[in-house]
């Protein structure tokens, strides 16, 4: 059964209110491993709970709303970098998820691992790689940006990913009966 545009709406929205509540509260923290894998994980349950349109979409919006919260550095042009790297996580999930026939577990462990490799050299390539240096960003921002999407891009995705594996037995159960899958 196909579903309906206002509950692919419903669900959407619902996992973007998820991602904002998270941001907003964790902002004024300045704890970007925590922020981070609160939106990983968000982004993955999004692709698994809601589908894989409903999680490009949160995975776009979602560096959007990080800059209007004041997460993350100030500069418009590495918006795009951030979408694709979130955009290719949840890919990922769900091909991993949805193609491979591995019991569930195995299955969100490659997951897990693979985007958040994948996630994290894309990151890498695009924002320390190509942007830093395309933009002429000063030394001292330069390193504070080359350090925010490296290393930490891998870990939070990863701890987004076992957060999911420890969440998504029971949420998928959850949403089957209710009706969502």
């Amino acid at each position: 059964m196909k579903e309906t545009p206002a509950k692919w709406i419903t669900k959407t929205a619902i996992f973007l209110a998820i991602l904002i509540a998270f941001q907003a509260v964790t902002a004024p923290l300045q704890m970007t491993l925590i922020t981070g894998s609160l939106v990983n994980l968000t982004l993955i349950m999004t692709v698994i709970l809601a589908g894989l349109s409903s999680g490009i979409t949160v995975a776009a919006i979602s560096p959007i709303m990080a800059f209007m919260v004041g997460i993350g550095p100030k500069l418009l042009p590495l918006i795009p970098c951030i979408m694709v790297g979130n955009v290719v996580l949840v890919l990922i999930w769900y091909f991993v998820v949805m193609k491979l026939r591995l019991s569930d577990i195995v299955k969100y462990v490659i997951a897990t691992i693979s985007a958040a490799v994948v996630k994290f050299i894309v990151l890498y390539l695009l924002v320390v790689q190509m942007m830093i240096p395309l933009l002429g960003i000063p030394a001292m921002q330069s390193k504070l940006i080359s350090t925010m999407f490296s290393l930490p891009q891998l870990i939070t995705a990863l701890i987004g990913g076992v957060i999911a594996i420890l969440l998504l037995p029971m949420l998928t159960n959850v949403a089957r009966k209710k009706g969502w899958n």
